[in-house]
């Protein structure tokens, strides 16, 4: 390779190493749908989360938890129980996606990650979006 080609591979290199790098701030977030989406039912919502490892309801390690979903609600303080109503949607398997079907108009959804108990991990362990439902 000759000088040129092999500075600019390397000037490559260096820059795909930056960006990914690039880590995302530790957080729970929606993969899908977008903030703002227009969707129609059945909703299909897919969760991420950077800084913890999602695991089933009861686990007790460290750092590990699982998501909720609450429709129209919103972020629960830390160490407050997640309810269990048709507004607040336990995914205690450790699911990372689901289809919910809502009614149509606006909604807020929020992802709050909770441990292994259901408390919650706080407002920075959550993320909310609106959605508008056709």
């Amino acid at each position: 390779m000759n000088g040129k080609r092999s500075g600019l591979a390397a000037a490559v290199f260096v820059a795909l190493v930056a960006v990914s790098g690039a880590a995302r701030a530790d957080g729970v977030y929606f993969v899908e749908p977008k903030d703002g989406a227009t969707v129609s039912n059945p909703v299909h919502v897919k969760f991420g989360v950077d800084g913890m490892t999602v695991a089933p309801a009861g686990s007790t390690a460290p750092k590990t938890g699982h998501h909720h979903l609450l429709i129209d609600g919103q972020p629960l303080p830390q160490g407050e129980v997640v309810p269990v109503s048709d507004k607040s949607l336990h995914y205690g398997k450790g699911q990372t996606e689901t289809d919910v079907t809502l009614p149509p108009g606006d909604h807020t959804l929020t992802a709050q990650f909770a441990d292994g108990a259901h408390r919650s991990y706080g407002p920075e362990w959550s993320k909310t979006i609106t959605v508008h439902v056709k």
